[in-house]
């Protein structure tokens, strides 16, 4: 937009001046980020990015100026302030079941969408992945992503092609993903190796041969879990599938921020077979549930997040070695009564193992259920160095965890 001429009769030419060249500047950035595709060096600021979203919307028909909408589609919302919220961007992303469809009556919609997934890619890539096909950011969490791509996945094996090999994780959103999407899942029980859980690949292949590879829809793995359970190993899991012609679904929910995973799992689809990898948006890139927005900085947040977990890990070794959590015997509480002082001093994502806890999920019975297996053989309480957290949370976590240790052994003496 040029203003000089008729600005000038307002106020000062030199003024107006330095004012065009500030929206040039920014005008410039938008050209750029639609050109290059890929996250800008420099995140922008929150102005920029205001006016970009308003420019783009402005686009789809809703808000046209002398738009007449006479369809029972044409983005009405009853709310100005969800409108406003949403800067007017109503229509949704494609069109007809196809979410990679442009839609005729959003143009800035569909161009969002699009970038969206470029974007992405692009993150993705500066977080560890080589190799990267298709990149699609869809608008439901990571549970549903699941029962979609295995729904997509059965249209594309023979229909007796009915069970589901997962190796088990304590997590109760991909079982019933699994559940929903109408398969038959097969627990598979993992191998204790020290202190981790870790792939049982022999016992997925005995199990393949038993129920014959025709009848198997895939296999669904786990990179990010909690401990004890390591990642799984999804390069031999990959060449499995491949020799097993079955498909292969890595459930990556919050597996970005780890490059030894991203690295991972880019070996397995460069040496075996590897149809979809299902990761969220909010875990990974510090969005809202279900959001699909792309920040710039979300690279620096990853490397220190890789900084964070040797530094966490040696802090956690100190504090287990200068305190011990065994009560005296016959009077050792519930390891609940931990998990409960810490959530009173404010502590929260900490996840406390009782041994014994016997639990039900979508019909199936599991012991120990929190461990991933029947008797990891000790109680335990889990702590993540997720994206986002600081050095200085790790360290009042540990102080306030003192505190409940004095706690908890004064309970048990008592």
């Amino acid at each position: 937009m040029d203003w000089s001429a008729s600005g000038s009769t307002l106020i000062s030419s030199s003024y107006l001046e330095q004012g065009q060249q500030a929206l040039q500047r920014r005008r410039k950035l938008f050209r750029s980020l639609l050109s290059e595709r890929r996250l800008p060096t420099r995140g922008w600021d929150d102005h920029s990015i205001e006016l970009f979203l308003q420019e783009v919307a402005a686009m789809d028909s809703n808000n046209f100026l002398d738009n007449i909408g006479v369809g029972e589609r044409e983005a009405r919302v009853a709310s100005g302030l969800v409108a406003h919220r949403h800067y007017g961007l109503a229509h949704g992303i494609g069109r007809s079941g196809d979410i990679a469809a442009e839609q005729p009556k959003a143009a800035g919609s569909s161009l969002l969408a699009k970038l969206t997934n470029l974007l992405t890619k692009d993150a993705l890539r500066l977080a560890g992945f080589g190799d990267l096909g298709t990149v699609s950011v869809i608008p439901v969490a990571t549970g549903m992503a699941i029962t979609l791509t295995i729904l997509a996945l059965k249209s594309s094996r023979p229909s007796g092609a009915e069970y589901v090999l997962w190796p088990r994780v304590d997590q109760k959103t991909c079982l019933k993903s699994l559940v929903l999407a109408g398969v038959k899942v097969v627990p598979m029980p993992m191998m204790h190796i020290g202190d981790q859980l870790c792939t049982d690949t022999s016992g997925l292949e005995s199990k393949i041969a038993e129920l014959g590879s025709a009848n198997v829809l895939g296999i669904v793995s786990t990179t990010s879990c909690f401990a004890p359970r390591a990642a799984d190993d999804v390069v031999a899991v990959a060449k499995l599938c491949a020799k097993q012609d079955i498909g292969h679904i890595i459930n990556n929910a919050y597996g970005v921020q780890a490059q030894q995973l991203t690295r991972s799992i880019t070996a397995a689809w460069r040496r075996g077979r590897v149809d979809a990898v299902i990761q969220s948006t909010d875990k990974n890139f510090m969005v809202p549930v279900g959001g699909a927005v792309i920040c710039a900085g979300s690279k620096h947040d990853k490397l220190e997040r890789e900084e964070l977990l040797p530094r966490m890990q040696a802090a956690l070794a100190s504090f287990a070695q200068a305190h011990d959590p065994n009560a005296p015997p016959g009077k050792k509480p519930s390891i609940t009564f931990l998990g409960s002082k810490l959530f009173s001093k404010c502590v929260s994502g900490t996840r406390v193992i009782a041994r014994g806890k016997a639990h039900t999920v979508a019909g199936y019975s599991f012991q120990g259920y929190g461990s991933h297996c029947d008797d990891f053989g000790s109680e335990y309480l889990t702590a993540a160095a997720a994206l986002g957290t600081t050095m200085n949370e790790v360290h009042e976590f540990l102080h306030r965890l003192g505190i409940c240790m004095k706690q908890y052994a004064k309970h048990a003496g008592e």
